[in-house]
């Protein structure tokens, strides 16, 4: 292979990583779009698409392990393939995290508490947004302003999760089953873990592309 093929398969491993991040975020979006609507078939649907992410994330491992071994590369392209490798399984887990989101959802059935947590989840997805484009152009100033964001959307899931619970002890046994009552609050609960978590990914990225660049791993952890 030649340095100008090695380099042009690099630039295309770069562009599937952004082109999978998309995809992911649409889902998202639609997932979270789900928590307002309860609408089954998107959510269904949601699930389906799950496997096309899965499929992506396999590819980008096989022309990750295909230049580890054929190129052997050093130094900024060892560190830059690797990174690669990492964010798109933050990447993947988002998927998984989007369809557990859809899943609630649905079950809510367009709750209002379940449309409470828009705002928090749409947040998260701006995060992961902008980590994306700090790695699509190494831009590190970006990525560590990005990771800087992720202790205001903790705050407001720990805000959200104490409401939940006050909510629980407030409300009056008559009003609902307590049983249905319970599996609410976990599906509320459940659901604000979850944004939280596609936040900690959207850090994790932001890690990645400073390590990546820089060969500093102070986000890392």
């Amino acid at each position: 292979m030649t340095r100008t093929s090695y380099q042009e398969q690099l630039q295309s491993l770069r562009g599937d990583l952004g082109a999978m991040a998309d995809t992911v975020l649409d889902q998202y979006d639609d997932a979270v779009s789900v928590l307002e609507t309860g609408d089954r078939r998107q959510s269904e649907r949601i699930g389906e698409e799950d496997e096309r992410i899965n499929e992506w994330y396999l590819d980008i491992e096989a022309d990750c392990v295909e230049l580890l071994a054929l190129q052997q590369p050093v130094a900024g392209d060892l560190r830059f393939i690797a990174s690669t490798f990492k964010i798109a399984t933050d990447l993947e887990r988002i998927g998984d995290l989007a369809v557990n989101l859809a899943e609630y959802g649905c079950e809510a059935g367009g709750d209002p508490g379940a449309v409470e947590l828009v705002p928090i989840a749409r947040a998260a997805s701006e995060m992961v947004e902008a980590a994306m484009d700090a790695y699509a152009t190494d831009d590190v100033d970006a990525a560590r302003q990005v990771a800087g964001l992720d202790d205001n959307l903790d705050r407001q899931c720990r805000e959200a999760s104490e409401e939940v619970v006050i909510g629980l002890l407030a409300s009056d046994p008559d009003e609902a089953g307590v049983e249905q009552r319970l599996e609410d609050v976990s599906r509320a609960l459940l659901t604000i873990r979850d944004v939280e978590r596609v936040g900690d990914h959207a850090v994790n990225i932001c890690a990645r592309t400073v390590y990546m660049v820089e060969h500093d791993d102070e986000l890392l952890y």
